[in-house]
């Protein structure tokens, strides 16, 4: 069984799946098209309509039949919020997705960072590609419920004013029938961080305060009065998009911000930025946010596409400011988005932005990266033996000794899964890690290997090893001796991390 991590992805298997969810939470699904928008009302499968073409809901368990999804379904994303009205995510255990083929036999598991303002959390997604079908790990969080989450796929939500024992909501596309949902979680008027969506803002104010993900669709104002019916926009395509006009501001915005936390200035890069607007132009075009492109495209292998090979990469995905400025204070008034603005290891940026015909909406791109040399790329192996030795002396065994053909077959094979777009143990050929590591010219007669991907450091993956049994289990084999990391950035998820284990 694979234990991925957000943004890993593996091929499913032909026939049905069963994707479960245990614990104190509602499971529910979207089905969408290429362009991530439902269709209509059955293309939203929860407690009080558990069924659709190709899925079953039934208690905490979601069937999906891909070759039985309706006509032009390109997606199917996994949803899970508080069962009781009255719970905080934050506060319930976190949600462990488990998929496994309907006719037995596990075949992945995924457990998201603990949530903290956000209400719904978006935990997998089962998408197209090519001929088949594939899962991939999510772990995004919406701050204003199941409101926001509809709004983002073109589900349209009309709330009643909240109560002291909380308010219902109707869901519904433009043309389908009204589906009662479950009651939202009481909240104070206004208050969208527990679960009901803000009380439309005057015009002049149009930024709630409950922080939100970078990756969430950033509020948007009350909407004006209908206008007469006029010709629809064309769509914007890379070549008629809308630029940043004020990179300028931008960066003096940044840097003071910086300079204030303690960390070096920023300076921009013209492929970070092309990068940036590239990806703004994507999400444009499909009309929604996403670390991955409607062209199937991430934002990190955009990054790569430039020439821009970095060894710690950060990003901020948003809708909704009118400029540079605002842009910057939803960054700073935020504490993921803060944290990455502030980031010292980052010394390069790029910023774009893209409207989208009638409706208005503008998409943001920033990125933030560091450029790959031989000596972080050293530095950061190294980090990562450092810290996998400290965890063997907790458990008393001897450090390992980095081997330098496990290092050159571990980091071929990080950058192969960057470049190649994949995630496994097995390689596109068929090779598996001891096939590599002999390649290599290793001699060892036992070989392990720990992959990850989506990590920003050595830190954070050694601790996702660390908390994953059959990762943890080769950390602290006793058998090995020798170890070889590989790290490579670009690809669906961003960066690629290989540890392989010799005895």
């Amino acid at each position: 069984m694979s234990e991925l991590v957000p943004g890993g992805n593996l091929p499913l298997p032909e026939g049905a799946v069963t994707v479960r969810v245990a614990g104190p939470f509602d499971v529910s699904a979207l089905v969408t098209d290429e362009g991530g928008k439902v269709r209509g009302d059955a293309d939203f499968v929860f407690y009080n309509q558990p069924s659709a073409p190709g899925i079953r809901l039934t208690g905490d368990t979601l069937t999906v039949d891909p070759r039985r999804l309706r006509a032009g379904a390109a997606r199917v994303t996994v949803v899970v919020s508080a069962a009781d009205p009255a719970a905080v995510l934050g506060r319930l255990p976190v949600p462990v997705l488990e998929v496994a083929r309907v006719s037995g036999g596990p075949l992945a598991r995924f457990t998201p960072s603990r949530p903290r303002q956000e209400t719904v959390l978006l935990l997998a997604e089962l998408y197209r590609r090519g001929d088949g079908w594939k899962l991939r790990a999510l772990g995004q969080g919406y701050a204003d419920g199941l409101a926001g989450l509809a709004r983002d796929f073109g589900v349209d939500v009309l709330e009643e004013t909240p109560t002291a024992t909380g308010a219902a909501a109707s869901v519904t596309t433009g043309a389908g029938r009204p589906t009662t949902a479950r009651p939202a979680h009481p909240a104070a008027p206004g208050s969208p961080a527990h679960g009901l969506p803000a009380a439309p803002a005057p015009p002049t104010q149009r930024f709630p305060s409950a922080p939100r993900r970078a990756s969430e669709p950033y509020p948007r104002p009350p909407a004006p009065p209908s206008p007469p019916p006029t010709p629809p926009a064309p769509r914007p395509t890379p070549s008629s998009p809308t630029r940043s006009p004020d990179l300028d501001t931008f960066l003096t915005l940044v840097n003071s911000a910086r300079t204030t936390a303690g960390s070096p200035p920023v300076t921009l890069d013209p492929r970070l930025t092309e990068a940036a607007h590239s990806h703004a132009s994507a999400m444009a075009s499909a009309g929604r946010l996403g670390v991955e492109g409607p062209d199937g495209v991430s934002v990190f292998q955009r990054v790569t596409a430039t020439g821009y090979a970095y060894i710690t990469v950060g990003e901020h995905l948003v809708s909704g400011p009118r400029n540079p400025a605002e842009f910057v204070e939803y960054c700073l008034r935020t504490e993921q988005p803060r944290r990455t603005l502030r980031d010292a290891a980052f010394t390069h940026a790029g910023l774009a932005y893209v409207s989208r015909g009638r409706s208005g909406d503008t998409y943001w791109t920033a990125l933030w990266a560091r450029p790959l040399t031989t000596a972080d790329l050293a530095r950061t192996a190294d980090e990562v033996v450092v810290l996998t030795n400290r965890e063997r002396a907790k458990a008393g065994l001897p450090p390992l000794a980095v081997d330098h053909h496990l290092a050159g077959a571990a980091q071929a094979y990080s950058t192969d899964m960057a470049a190649r777009a994949f995630y496994s143990h097995t390689s596109p050929e068929g090779t598996q890690p001891w096939d590599r590591a002999a390649a290599a010219g290793s001699t060892r007669r036992s070989i392990g290997e720990n992959i990850a991907c989506g990590q920003r450091s050595a830190g954070e993956v050694v601790e996702g090893w660390m908390n994953s049994p059959g990762h943890r289990a080769n950390i602290l084999k006793p058998g090995f001796t020798h170890i070889g990391v590989g790290f490579a950035g670009g690809g669906p998820a961003g960066t690629y991390w290989t540890q392989l284990f010799g005895g």
